[in-house]
């Protein structure tokens, strides 16, 4: 090309206006996480970043949960349930196949239940089948469910990513090559960098699945993450960590900031099994050792909203604790002498590599050192987390968000991780599960919340905001996070 003629078109494309992110491919997103996934099976693992990945998109449920919070018809069409509230028969879709071409019946689902709810099951919910006598399979696409007591949250429990359908044919290899229902199936996982989902031809909702192919890219820096979005590299952040760049980012017109609510409890999590923290005294002392408002104005940047229990605000049942410790040092210095630890100690904090969790730290460390317990702050990366801290038990103290809707029943499990046990905490949890009213269910999730923070098993910090940053061409991203999701299936360019 003459040099004048390679002079005028570089004028030419100088002039050009800029594209806005993704404008010029309106079949593709790219959406930013903060967390990779340890692995792709949502049956087979606690970490929420699973979920997010392949929830809706790539496996289905017999129900969903959609983004209102709402059970929605899936895998079955429609379903009802005996007057005693013992028998659900569910009506399924027919055509249905898995991405390998098997064809999807009543037997995968009782499959998939009963793994979930055997004695080698892996599920990190496996508490959800424990209502499950028995699942029968009077033809195809018939698939009844009898519990053994009633279960007011069966229904919605079938909707989570715990629950989602797998076949026996693929279920062992879904780790690393998911095999489900979803209108998406896994084209590529680069570790450490994407999984690429590429859209299923001839799925029986293709036709309302407008993007051909979504890239999930893992990007933990929270200015790494706005960097992202101001190059368009990347399209949207479901949760963005960087709540400090929100006001610059809804200034730039490219883009809309959504702040909405997440099921994510965020606590500062203790390992009740380990001294000095297996004195109720010493827990209390860090309870009151924390300013929650500093915590979230610091680290927050005001966003979120301070919790006294494990249990969210947007819940009718919630009860507001958050008076219960005070922000008092002189008290916790006083329970600790009173506990024979007059000279403060020495403790290590584990930190996962979520912004909430690092910067937090920061501060929590700095407010427990005002009392005498000097903490050794040790950041991890979520691998290392999820094997040390959720499976080995090897920690002091530790910050996360557990994304989990309604999960207090956690507190009732003798191996969890934090290594709390209460009978009386038990026998609430107990009496939740036989309550047949929401008014009577209510109140034992009140006398719950009281329980848990009445023996300080954690510091409860804040709920995590859901702050989500995307191109403004975008619709369909989901403003809340009723359930751990980033469902992709109705989301399109304008």
């Amino acid at each position: 090309m003459p040099r004048v003629l390679r002079l005028i078109v570089a004028i030419a494309l100088a002039l050009l206006p800029a594209l806005p992110a993704g404008a010029q491919i309106k079949d593709r997103l790219v959406v930013g996480m903060a967390l990779e996934p340890p692995h792709l099976d949502p049956t087979a693992g606690a970490a929420a970043a699973i979920d997010e990945v392949t929830y809706a998109n790539v496996f289905e449920g017999v129900v969903r949960i959609d983004r209102a919070g709402k059970v929605q018809p899936q895998l079955a069409r429609e379903w009802t349930v005996s007057p005693d509230g013992l028998i659900y028969t569910f009506r399924l879709q027919p055509g249905v196949v898995f991405h390998d071409g098997t064809p999807f019946t009543s037997a995968d689902v009782r499959f998939a239940w009963d793994r979930a709810r055997g004695a080698d099951s892996v599920n990190a919910q496996k508490r959800y089948f424990a209502a499950i006598e028995r699942i029968e399979t009077p033809d195809p696409l018939t698939a009844v469910v009898v519990l053994s007591r009633r279960d007011g949250y069966f229904l919605f429990n079938m909707g989570s990513g715990d629950a989602v359908i797998v076949s026996p044919k693929s279920a062992d290899a879904n780790k690393a090559t998911p095999v489900g229902t979803g209108p998406f199936r896994v084209e590529r996982w680069v570790k450490g960098d994407r999984v690429v989902l590429a859209k299923v031809d001839g799925h029986r909702d293709a036709a309302r699945v407008a993007l051909k192919q979504v890239t999930f890219r893992f990007v933990s820096d929270p200015s790494a993450q706005v960097a992202s979005l101001l190059s368009g590299d990347v399209d949207a952040y479901p949760g963005i960590g960087a709540p400090e760049a929100l006001a610059r980012l809804r200034s730039d017109g490219r883009f809309a900031v959504v702040v909405g609510q997440t099921e994510g409890e965020t606590i500062l999590a203790i390992n009740n099994r380990k001294k000095p923290f297996d004195d109720v005294r010493v827990r209390r002392a860090v309870s009151h050792a924390i300013d929650r408002k500093s915590i979230i104005d610091g680290a927050m940047q005001g966003y979120g909203t301070a919790i006294g229990s494990h249990f969210s605000p947007a819940n009718p049942a919630y009860v507001d604790l958050t008076g219960m410790y005070p922000h008092d040092p002189a008290r916790a210095r006083a329970l600790l002498a009173e506990a024979g630890y007059a000279n403060g100690f020495d403790v290590s904090l584990k930190l996962p590599p979520p912004a909430y969790a690092r910067r937090s730290g920061e501060i929590i460390a700095a407010q427990l050192g005002q009392v005498g317990i000097r903490a050794r702050i040790e950041p991890i990366e979520w691998a290392q987390w999820l094997s040390a801290v959720f499976r080995g038990r090897d920690f002091d103290l530790t910050i996360v968000a557990h994304t989990e809707p309604m999960d207090i029943d956690i507190y009732a499990r003798d191996d969890y991780y934090f290594g709390y046990a209460s009978d009386r905490f038990k026998a609430t949890m107990r009496a939740i599960d036989a309550a047949t009213d929401d008014a009577a269910r209510g109140k034992l999730f009140g006398d719950a919340q009281r329980i848990i923070a009445e023996d300080a098993v954690n510091a409860f910090l804040f709920q995590l905001p859901k702050l989500g940053v995307w191109n403004k061409g975008l619709v369909g991203m989901w403003e809340n996070a009723p359930i751990q999701a980033n469902d992709v299936t109705g989301v399109s360019w304008r």
